[in-house]
């Protein structure tokens, strides 16, 4: 295990440092194209893209729990902005989902 201090760099290129970007990225995309797909009309029942978020989001979740756990003793301010970048991807897709009323 890594005892020194790391830079923001080499926290985001760990797992537990970008995956959370990468769901929020893809539930991003995926919104977006079922909105597009669907023409922003609601369905009476959920489709993929709500399960996948609704699956996605608490891994995600647990994914920064984790993250956060583990780097911020050890980097605290590294580790402090990678999880507000975390923190700020996962709102953008809570945003989009109220923004659209989905």
């Amino acid at each position: 295990t890594l005892w020194y201090k790391v830079d923001m760099l080499t926290l985001l290129k760990r797992p537990t440092g970008f995956m959370p970007l990468v769901i929020s990225l893809l539930l991003l995309a995926l919104i977006l194209a079922d909105v597009a797909r669907a023409g922003g009309v609601r369905a009476s029942d959920e489709g993929t893209a709500a399960h996948l978020f609704q699956i996605l989001m608490p891994v995600q979740l647990a994914i920064i729990a984790f993250f956060a756990v583990r780097w911020l003793p050890r980097s605290p301010s590294p580790a402090k902005a990678v999880i507000a970048l975390q923190i700020g991807a996962a709102l953008a897709v809570f945003a989009l989902v109220f923004a659209l009323r989905l």
